[in-house]
């Protein structure tokens, strides 16, 4: 490989994209947003300056969320994004072309793969390389996948929740399913609906879910004062929610994913679910760090429960790391070009 060759991973999320430098770490951690003008169709604005034209923008302006459910939806828009990102983690002057590692969802097809590899390639990488996430999320949460040793990841980002058992450096047993932090935010956008009658943003129900959601009732409840439009009068109004309703909201959202974890449990070998309950189960991604998450499934489940240190970080440091030892981690790379 050429001493000229840089190197960046990706993690593609639906909510947001992070770019990890090997050296250099997280340099990017931007919402996968892009604003196109409908004049000319080109895009004027791409991650936070995107997102604060969500419902705010002009009809001459859309605003898109080219992934979904982690994979994308808009390859057009998906790849100017990466352009973008790309330039931006570089520099613009930037004249070599990068290596590019991307992760994608445990459940991802063939098609879904090759058109992220497409994408990457297109926005201008000189070689594109495909991991799926749980296994990027271990390799960035320290744990030492080829090992003769089971252990279990729940990544839970934006748009979905990868559950895996990883041993030998691979995938033995996996789900992937599409509850995640976006059906949390809508779960508690639908009861602030339902029990209000206001109706209230994207942004602000994730607002609601990081400064006062937790995964089990609190004695000591947090709260929160919700701007938002009344349904009865189209007038704006503020209503103060508490920890404990926004608990009963998102209590659907968490069964979905215990019941996934529950899944993967039931798929694997007996040897390895013996690691597994030695091990724990460890937590990972954005979505991760919902208070008191771990402390559920542990209930749930009767498997200790941990928080990988910087969650939100492990797949984008996964690819980070796998990228620094291509030789050592060739063998969990599902794709390449």
């Amino acid at each position: 490989m050429s001493i000229f060759t840089t190197k960046l991973g990706i993690d593609l999320g639906t909510a947001n994209t992070l770019v990890y430098v090997p050296g250099q770490g997280i340099v990017l951690n931007e919402p996968s947003v892009v604003a196109v003008s409908l004049m000319d169709n080109k895009v004027v604005a791409v991650g936070v300056e995107a997102r604060e034209m969500v419902g705010r923008a002009p009809d001459t302006i859309m605003v898109y969320k080219p992934m979904k459910d982690g994979v994308i939806a808009d390859y057009r828009i998906t790849e100017a994004m990466l352009h973008y990102y790309i330039t931006k983690a570089l520099g613009r002057f930037n004249i070599f072309k990068p290596d590019v590692m991307v992760s994608v969802p445990a459940g991802v097809t063939s098609t879904e793969r090759r058109a992220v590899i497409e994408a990457t390639m297109k926005a201008g990488a000189k070689n594109a390389y495909v991991v799926k996430e749980p296994i990027l999320a271990a390799i960035g949460a320290g744990i030492p996948i080829y090992d003769a040793c089971g252990h279990i990841v729940v990544d839970i980002g934006g748009g979905t929740t990868d559950v895996a058992v990883i041993s030998l450096g691979g995938i033995v047993s996996s789900t992937s399913v599409k509850h995640a932090g976006n059906k949390i935010d809508q779960a508690i956008a639908d009861y602030i609906k339902k029990n209000f009658n206001l109706a209230i943003g994207d942004r602000t129900a994730e607002e609601v879910k990081l400064a006062i959601s937790s995964a089990i009732p609190l004695d000591d409840e947090l709260s929160y004062l919700i701007k938002g439009r009344d349904f009865v009068t189209g007038l704006p109004r503020s209503v103060e929610i508490r920890t404990n309703e926004i608990v009963r909201a998102i209590d659907n959202e968490l069964k979905e994913i215990i019941r996934a974890i529950k899944v993967v449990f039931q798929d694997t070998p007996p040897e390895l679910s013996a690691d597994v309950i030695d091990q724990g189960i460890i937590l990972t991604g954005g979505s991760s760090q919902l208070r008191n998450l771990a402390e559920l499934i542990y209930r749930k489940t009767g498997v200790k429960t941990y928080l990988a240190d910087e969650a939100i970080y492990c797949v984008a440091k996964g690819t980070g790391i796998a990228l620094e030892h291509l030789d050592v981690y060739k063998r969990s790379i599902i794709s390449k070009r």
